[in-house]
């Protein structure tokens, strides 16, 4: 079945808007590392709107697992700036131990995320995006473009951060899901050459980052991968 490259259908945006009190709850959360010291690192990059105690639920899921897991430090991501990933890559530098770190990246984030690996390639060991619009060539394959052109106020066919299809020189996997109702199918899960792996998920857009249930599917597939890439 080929996926879809429309913004997702009316039904599944307002599905999204179950999740909201979970976001809400979310935003009071801790923002402290999880996982245990000397753990591998790894860095996660909220989304649009977003910032870094929304993804407590999965910076936890990932300590758990064996992750020194960090957010991005960088407050509310309110889209692209000029000198955005420079700061990324400092907060690269300000988290990890010498070693490359795993970088993943929620919607938007995930964007910072691969743009990020392909300017500092030697910092970063993997890149993980979740539900992020990073595939094809229709950057308003999505139901969030219209809200995100008014808050950065800059169009999204000429961002300050020029984003490729083509995917960094990291191992690169792509999680989406059929009941995203953000992100279009065909832009969340790209095709070759546009990431190493992609793997289908049963979560809503919102649910990626911030539900426990959606995390603990999401978690083994990352594990899985960054398994597979380093042997």
């Amino acid at each position: 079945m080929s996926l879809s490259a429309a913004p997702p259908r009316l039904g599944l945006f307002l599905g999204e808007l179950l999740h909201v009190p979970n976001v809400v709850r979310h935003s009071f959360a801790s923002i402290a590392p999880e996982g245990e010291p000397g753990a591998a690192p790894a860095i996660v990059i909220p989304g649009f709107m977003a910032t870094d105690p929304l993804t407590r639920p999965l910076r936890q899921g990932m300590g758990e697992a064996g992750w020194r897991t960090h957010g991005w430090g960088l407050g509310f991501n309110r889209g692209a700036r000029a000198g955005l990933i420079e700061e990324i890559g400092e907060r690269i530098d300000a988290v990890r131990d010498g070693r490359p770190i795993l970088l993943v990246g929620w919607s938007l984030g995930g964007l910072f995320a691969r743009e990020t690996a392909r300017s500092f390639p030697d910092r970063v060991s993997h890149v993980v995006t979740l539900g992020s619009p990073f595939g094809g060539s229709d950057r308003r394959a999505n139901n969030a473009w219209r809200l995100y052109e008014a808050v950065a106020g800059h169009s999204v066919d000429a961002p300050p951060i020029e984003h490729f299809a083509d995917k960094p020189p990291v191992p690169t996997l792509a999680i989406w899901s059929r009941r995203d109702g953000i992100v279009a199918e065909r832009a969340a899960s790209g095709i070759a050459g546009e990431c190493d792996r992609s793997v289908e998920v049963d979560a809503a857009h919102m649910a990626m980052a911030t539900q426990r249930r959606a995390v603990d599917r999401i978690i083994p597939i990352i594990e899985n991968f960054v398994r597979a890439a380093d042997h």
